[in-house]
């Protein structure tokens, strides 16, 4: 904390599900959030926020917000109560002990929490549960995993490059993200690669507004991003001068006589959508001697076959690295809490082995349906809201029909939080103290508190530990979760490795402002190489042994059948991450997050107008929306925002596992992006 004025000065960081992970100055005057800037300091932001960013007092103090503990009774009758925090702990912790005494066991307990807030201190949740033995938890990702398994079989580990050294970079090749929505602060890198002649070159079936700013775009067919790669490197093989780094390396016999012979750039070519003279360009611009950076976004990774076609477009970016040259590298996901302790998740030693009820995070409330001796009973959600986000939402429906207690942890009354029994609310990030890595870059810095909670919320630290002790008090010793301070935990993540990647000697170095990690001497120190490719293989003996192709071959998503034609894309909107921001006036004046956008010539085909009210469905459910006509998109696609306003996306969208991703995270993700529907005038 730093004073300027009458002004109280804190460091902020934005914990939300974002690449950026920005750095923020929060001016605090009399104990109120007057005003947020970006934070100078913060060597990725460098100053500068988002839109979502700078309206935070509107967020802070939102009317919208949860005020105090909230019981429903009967669930779902809307019949909401104001009780105190005493009375939701004794409420909850009685449902606890009975449960546990009539079962013998915590198994009838769960809870589910991901990515509304990605602070280390949020892991509180998780060690509140695991301080009580044995329970049904949530595991794996609804977001990348397909892709880090892909990354993981290529490279080793999932380190990606710095992003700022796109900056020296002389191609930039964007495959599948739209960083100028969600990504905003990688412009001022890329652009500063462009300011010096790099060009922009960007592979995505919707002509985005990354697209627009691209020197070449390349309008590629959903789900064959791993063919485009192969026909690559095809191409790649075949010069002359091979520009490969194929030397000596294990498997390349057997991938080149693969090419070779099995893959058919015919094929590739009529399934991708690009001509030949387009491959070609490519080819080209991957066998050049110059600096490349390829980034590949999530939404690739989102089909059946999303796990191969990352590993796919990385193992093109390995074989072609120049590690000697700046601005060389591969982009896809940085795990940077992942070199954290993450002792709040991680509470018992792996000599604690517990045998924890697992539930597959993206089928959650299907598999807790089936579930018995015991069945799930008790419930905690917490930065989520799966009613708006997961797939097939009637199952969870039915599930909290049979449940006996849900409580929801949030900041607003979300569509999940309607349906529970008591909703507690939550701090926002400006009223705790945390730590936050990111997933793209490599800054880490304190987030301090800079004002009180807002009315009676509490963090999830203090929920978890004030629990814990309520039910310790009604049973003693039930609970084993420690006592301490937001600031003590932080101290303990700040080992003496991160310490040293940091370059400070303790953690309020970080109040100061936000440090660098120095990945590169990591990977210095696990490598003879001080390069990203060092590991790199085309053979994977640890995809064969998890029954995978041991080579990175041809794949290929689902496709439509005569009932439903059109293939469903729901990527994120700009205003928006998930339905976190949908309480704020100025966004929700935004019409697109309420559009369905539509190629004309289908909309013509049905008889559509612009401006026509439609129903999105197919066997699993339905949706509405405003048509929107898009003459770029290509034929038989709708693109719907995640927070289309009007109903949510998620009722379509049935789980379809992906090909990858229990490496990672023990179970497959969703491939979100291989879902067909229809529609028609409402």
């Amino acid at each position: 904390m730093t004073a300027n004025n009458s002004y109280q000065i804190f460091h902020n960081v934005c914990p939300r599900n974002c690449y950026n992970t920005c750095g923020i100055l929060s001016y605090v005057r009399d104990g109120k959030l007057e005003k947020v800037e970006g934070d100078p300091a913060h060597g990725y932001t460098q100053g500068r926020l988002c839109a979502k960013g700078y309206a935070y007092p509107s967020y802070v103090y939102s009317p919208e917000r949860l005020r105090y503990p909230l019981w429903q009774y009967p669930r779902g009758s809307g019949r909401w109560q104001r009780i105190s925090w005493e009375k939701a702990y004794e409420l909850i912790a009685e449902k606890i002990l009975e449960l546990n005494q009539r079962y013998g066991s915590n198994l009838a307990l769960a809870y589910n929490k991901f990515s509304g807030n990605i602070g280390l201190l949020n892991d509180a949740v998780n060690g509140m549960f695991d301080a009580l033995g044995t329970h049904t938890k949530a595991v794996g990702s609804p977001c990348a995993s397909a892709g880090m398994d892909g990354v993981t079989y290529s490279f080793g580990y999932n380190l990606s490059s710095d992003p700022e050294m796109m900056s020296k970079a002389d191609y930039i090749v964007i495959w599948g993200a739209n960083p100028a929505w969600t990504a905003i602060h990688q412009f001022h890198f890329i652009n500063e690669a462009r300011r010096k002649g790099a060009k922009l070159i960007v592979i995505d079936p919707v002509y985005t507004a990354t697209a627009a700013k691209a020197d070449i775009y390349f309008q590629i067919q959903p789900g064959t991003d791993g063919l485009l790669a192969l026909a690559i490197i095809k191409g790649l093989s075949e010069e002359k001068k091979n520009r490969l780094n194929a030397h000596d390396l294990p498997g390349w016999q057997q991938f080149k006589s693969y090419l070779d012979h099995k893959f058919d750039m015919l094929t590739a070519t009529q399934l991708t959508g690009l001509r030949q003279e387009a491959i070609a360009e490519l080819t080209e611009i991957y066998s050049s001697d110059q600096a490349i950076s390829t980034w590949v976004g999530f939404g690739l990774q989102r089909h059946v076959n999303g796990g191969q076609n990352v590993r796919t477009i990385s193992s093109l970016a390995g074989l072609t690295a120049n590690p000697n040259v700046p601005g060389n590298g591969f982009y896809y996901f940085l795990p940077a809490s992942s070199l954290f302790p993450r002792r709040l998740a991680n509470l018992h030693s792996p000599s604690q082995t517990q045998n924890h009820r697992l539930l597959n995070i993206n089928t959650f409330a299907k598999d807790a349906l089936s579930l018995t001796e015991p069945p799930l009973k008790f419930l905690w959600i917490a930065s989520r809201n799966p009613l708006a986000q997961d797939p097939q939402p009637q199952y969870w429906r039915k599930l909290i029909d049979q449940l006996e207690m849900m409580v929801t942890v949030d900041l607003f009354m979300t569509e999940t939080a309607k349906l529970s029994d008591l909703v507690l609310p939550v701090t926002s990030f400006f009223e705790a103290y945390d730590l936050n890595p990111g997933y793209w870059h490599y800054w880490v810095g304190i987030n301090e508190q800079a004002i009180q909670p807002y009315f009676e919320a509490k963090s999830d630290l203090d929920i978890a530990k004030e629990l814990s002790q309520k039910l310790n008090r009604m049973k003693p010793n039930f609970s084993s979760f420690p006592d301490l301070t937001a600031e003590e935990w932080i101290e303990n993540e700040c080992s003496k490795d991160i310490l040293s990647l940091l370059g400070i000697n303790s953690w309020q170095a970080l109040k100061k402002g936000p440090r660098k990690l120095n990945l590169q001497r990591l990977l210095a120190e696990k490598t003879p190489e001080s390069t990203r490719f060092s590991e790199f293989r085309i053979f994977s003996p640890h995809a064969k042994g998890d029954s995978l192709p041991a080579l990175p071959k041809a794949s290929f998503p689902f496709t439509s059948d005569h009932r439903y034609p059109f293939r469903l894309l729901s990527p994120q909107s700009l205003l928006h991450i998930h339905s976190q921001h949908q309480w704020l006036p100025q966004y929700m004046k935004n019409n697109m997050s309420k559009s369905i956008e539509i190629n004309d010539k289908d909309a013509q085909n049905r008889n559509l107008a612009e401006g026509n009210w439609v129903t999105v469905y197919n066997a699993t459910g339905a949706f509405s929306g405003q048509l929107h006509f898009n003459p770029l998109l290509p034929r038989n696609i709708l693109v719907a925002p995640l927070t289309l306003a009007s109903g949510t996306v998620n009722n379509v969208i049935a789980h379809v596992p992906t090909d990858m991703g229990k490496l990672g995270s023990s179970v497959s993700s969703s491939a979100f992006y291989d879902i067909f529907v229809n529609l028609e005038k409402q």
